[in-house]
């Protein structure tokens, strides 16, 4: 039997349909999109039909998205900068408790730089209550920061009103959208940002490539020295090849988006009902609704979490406890905790986030083997 794969907010397979997009690019149509010959035009043609593709998706212009590595540079590229460029206006700052670690570790960064952060814990259901966001910023604010979606619980946040507040207040807004580019309409006017970061391997495209969303107006200094790509923003020779696939997996999200989450719903919900009626003294994380439509997030008592994740493992299934990036810390989820778990609660937790090529069998599979070993934990504690 092969593996049964239920980590997709971890990493997306690659849509072969998107790796044969992608394979010229690595012998036929390799040239250096910075050259002035024939290969390096070719390569550059492709860079900028692929930056259209992108700007379209999002309801961006071109000239507004800037190609990275993937959001966890975009997340530092709009934090740092945006600090370098507006330190003469104010030094406050503020973001959700439940950011992704590219965003609060850079925060952190900035407070050892002398900049204040504030950061807002949010309600039980992981939804961060907007009026206090207002409520506390005042003119020395330069940034906020609130991911349309959570990574690890999958509760989907207020963004749309709280872009419309900021942009009546002069203020900059950083949206991490890595879990919801692909697999929700996410448009940059419709949510009123000026940054907005997401990687194709969340959406059936490459690893290593992703970009940032800079709203047209705002001059930031760069963020990557050595070269002018990306209108001096970036330097770096382009990893076109990557950016191709990128752009692939967008056409492919449009045109199939609302059928996958259709799908998705459906499988995730599948995987709630069940946990909750079948597996005694069971906690959902996140919003039961207003959440990803992939995602299903629990926390079990007197259940090891890492010790569950292993035996599922063993028996051909992947998932995981939280965030991939914070893997083989021994401490509980700074998520949880902030949504009010205990420690013994944060680290008996589990999820599991399906994807395209998730069948009910594989769910059936799953929720078989998890109902097992959770009843064998609970018999031997």
């Amino acid at each position: 039997m092969l593996p049964i794969y239920l980590d997709y907010a971890a990493s997306s397979p690659c849509d072969p349909q998107v790796l044969e997009k992608m394979r010229l690019f690595f012998y036929e149509k390799s040239g250096n999109a910075s050259s002035p010959y024939a290969q390096g035009r070719q390569a550059r043609k492709a860079l900028e039909e692929a930056r259209e593709a992108a700007a379209g998706f999002l309801g961006a212009q071109p000239k507004e998205i800037v190609f990275t590595s993937g959001a966890t540079e975009s997340n530092n590229h709009a934090i740092f900068s945006t600090a370098r460029a507006l330190k003469h206006k104010g030094k406050h700052i503020i973001a959700s408790a439940i950011e992704h670690h590219s965003v609060l570790e850079p925060l952190h960064q900035l407070v050892q730089d002398g900049f204040e952060v504030s950061f807002i814990k949010p309600q039980a259901n992981g939804v961060t209550n907007i009026e206090e966001i207002k409520s506390i910023c005042r003119k020395e604010t330069i940034l906020i920061c609130l991911a349309h979606a959570n990574n690890q619980i999958g509760t989907l946040q207020p963004i749309e009103e709280l872009g419309a507040w900021c942009r009546k207040q002069g203020v900059y807004f950083l949206v991490d959208a890595t879990q919801t580019v692909g697999h929700l309409p996410v448009n940059v006017n419709g949510i009123n940002c000026d940054f907005l970061s997401c990687s194709a391997h969340k959406f059936y495209g490459p690893q290593g490539v992703g970009l940032l969303y800079i709203r047209q107006g705002i001059d930031l200094p760069a963020f990557i020295l050595g070269g002018d790509q990306e209108r001096g923003r970036r330097a770096g020779t382009h990893n076109v090849a990557g950016v191709v696939g990128l752009a692939e997996a967008f056409k492919i999200c449009q045109s199939r988006m609302t059928d996958d989450a259709k799908r998705e719903v459906a499988l995730r919900d599948k995987i709630i009902d069940a946990v909750l009626s079948k597996i005694p003294s069971t906690r959902l994380n996140g919003h039961r609704a207003t959440r990803l439509p992939n995602n299903a997030h629990f926390s079990f008592e007197r259940i090891n979490g890492e010790e569950l994740v292993s035996a599922l493992d063993m028996a051909g299934i992947a998932v995981s406890m939280g965030s991939a990036c914070t893997w083989g810390r021994m401490e509980p989820s700074h998520v949880l905790k902030a949504i009010g778990l205990s420690d013994e609660l944060a680290l008996g937790s589990l999820r599991i986030s399906v994807g395209r090529w998730t069948t009910e069998q594989d769910v059936d599979y799953f929720l078989g083997q998890l109902i097992r070993l959770c009843k064998n934990a609970s018999s031997n504690s």
